[in-house]
Parts: structure tokens; sequence; C-alpha cells
């Protein structure tokens, strides 16, 4: 094994997240929306420092007005001009791994719009420019049968740093918004194995309702620490999310007793009410946290279960500060906290 993904806790040399401008992704709600990130913003530069692409110079100059507005600290925040077609940087920015000397490598994976947009193209230029402006190696992983480039998001990935891998069938293995044609799971795992350093992937059935990447694992489950995974369990059995996550929770339960993969701690995490917009219902779930240096990240929803899930990773987490960020407006852009970040891990 080449490389290994570290965990989100373990320690970051900066987060990157890309400011919000098409706004299409929000509609009727956009003008709210800078405003969010502004707020995420300044709560992580008080834990870690902060770069942000901004797509063309005005926007620098619209940034930095909303950072002073909100008192952020300007000496823990730089902005660059990089163009982007969306915010989801989680998706479109390249993965940081370590190799076996402890120094980072940016993994470029190939972005194709989640398969299912026609607007990207400036996306895929994102991971030369981070590994440009990080000043770091970047390597484009590639299929081992047809040497093409493989398509890849954050946001489906989920590990605990010490070979483990979450991720969905529905994602990777069903029919639609194909990534990779002719890859089956024996593939992915070999993916996993030579770019993640993962020595056992343990696969989920289907992501969230309203998710449009079509199953991604950070909407559902994810490690707390190296022994211990939370997921998003909907207790109502006439919500549609009531069978994936019993699903889900009975595929982690199982790994659990595995021998290759446990013992694990598995902890349930509620899902909010929810969240409707235009008839839409909409990809809210507190799954879709942000683990930063000493600090995590919530999105909330005006909902009695936004104080159950925040509780619930304070337990779990410690040594962290879990603050909770009013996501209702955000999520209409069908993401949220974790899908808008990436870490840059910290060279051994």
């Amino acid at each position: 094994m080449r490389f290994r993904m570290p965990a989100e806790w373990e320690p970051h040399r900066t987060t990157w997240v890309a400011w919000p401008h098409h706004e299409p992704d929000w509609p009727g709600k956009f003008e709210a929306i800078p405003w969010v990130y502004t707020e995420i913003i300044r709560t992580l530069a008080d834990h870690e420092p902060v770069n942000i692409l901004c797509h063309d110079r005005d926007t620098i100059g619209r940034v930095g007005l909303a950072l002073d507005a909100h008192a952020v600290r300007r000496d823990r925040v730089t902005l660059h001009e990089v163009p982007t077609d969306r915010c989801w940087l989680r998706d479109s920015a390249p993965t940081g791994v370590i190799d076996a000397h402890g120094h980072v490598t940016l993994l470029d994976w190939a972005f194709n719009g989640w398969a299912k947009y026609s607007n990207w193209q400036q996306d895929a230029g994102v991971g030369p420019a981070v590994a440009t402006l990080a000043s770091l190696p970047r390597q484009e992983p590639r299929r081992q049968d047809t040497q093409a480039r493989i398509v890849l998001e954050g946001g489906g990935i989920e590990v605990n740093g010490q070979g483990l891998l979450l991720v969905t069938e529905e994602w990777l293995l069903s029919g639609s918004q194909v990534r990779n044609s002719g890859l089956d799971r024996a593939g992915y795992e070999r993916i996993f194995h030579e770019w993640l350093g993962i020595s056992q992937t343990i696969w989920l059935g289907e992501g969230c309702l309203g998710d449009d990447t079509h199953g991604h694992v950070d909407d559902v489950a994810r490690f707390v620490s190296p022994d211990t995974v939370v997921v998003a369990v909907e207790e109502d059995p006439n919500d549609g999310n009531h069978p994936r996550s019993m699903d889900n929770l009975r595929r982690l339960e199982a790994a659990a007793a595995d021998a290759d993969s446990g013992p694990l701690t598995i902890v349930r995490l509620p899902f909010p009410r929810p969240v409707l917009m235009d008839g839409e219902r909409l990809p809210a779930s507190y799954a879709n946290f942000y683990i930063a240096n000493g600090l995590v990240l919530v999105p909330t929803f005006n909902d009695p279960n936004d104080r159950v899930a925040l509780n619930t990773l304070a337990a779990l987490m410690p040594a962290h500060r879990v603050v909770g960020i009013h996501a209702v407006d955000l999520v209409w852009g069908l993401g949220t906290l974790h899908c808008l970040t990436q870490q840059e891990p910290t060279p051994l």
C-alpha cells in the first residue's frame, strides 16, 4: 500500500472551501447562503486555517466584506481566484493521503458532475488548482484494466484511518449515475486498497432520500473514532428513510461482529423531521457533520432532534467543541457541511 487516507479527526493543515456563486442551486434562497458560509468559516477559522476558492475577482471583494462583517479571523483565511461550477469541494477537490514517509499527496479523482449535471468542467480543474496552491504533489488515480481515470467523490468514501472504509452499493454498484462503467465490487475494493490503504470495505445499501448524488455515505454513516460508527436511523416506519436506514444498521451490526472489520461500536443518530421545499424532500441529515481540529460542525434543522444529535456527537467526541450550524436554507442546495468542506491533512 503506497498511501493511507487519514481519518477526518487526524490533524489538518487547512480546510478548503469554495464560495457559493451558482444561484440555481438555491432557487429563491440564494441571498442567505453566503451568510451561512460566513458563519461556517468564522467558526472554522478559530480552529484551523481556511482556504477559500473564489470564482472571480469580484467574488474575492464580496467575500472580504462578508468576512469582515462577521468578524472572521482574517489571519487564518486565504482567498484564491479559482473558477468553479459549484461549491461542493468534498467531491470536486482532491483527497489528501499520507505516504510511507509521512508526506501528503493529493489524489485528484476524475469528476463528472456526479454523472448527472452537464456543467462540471470548471470543477474538474479544482484538483490541479488546489495542488498548485498547496504546493503538494498530485496524482490522478487510474484503472488497472483500461488506464482510464477513476471517477470518485469524497462524499462517497468514509474511513477510520486504520484500514476500514464505508461505502454504499447504491453509489457505485447500481445502474444509475454510473461513475466507472464495468467496475464491480472487487474492482472498487482493489482501488480502495491501492490508493487509500484500505484492508476491509464495509458495503452499506442506500443513502438517504433526496440525495442527488445517488447514495453518498456521508449522509448515512460516519466514523467518529477508529472503532465507533454513527449511523442515521429513521425510527418512523412510515418514512421512506426507515427501510434504508434499518438495512444499513443491520449491515453495520454484521460488520461489527466480523473478525476482519470488528469489533465496532454502532451508535444511532436520529434523522430530523422531513425537510421539504416546493414539495421536494431534501437530504437533511445530521451525519453530514464535519470534523476539524478540535471542532465538529453539525447541521441543524430547527427540530427537537437537533439537541439529540448534538449531545450524541458531543458525548462521542469529548475532546472536540461541537457547534450546530443552521442548515435549513443550505440543504436546499442538496448538501450541507461535509459536502462543502475538504480537509488537507498535516504531514506526519
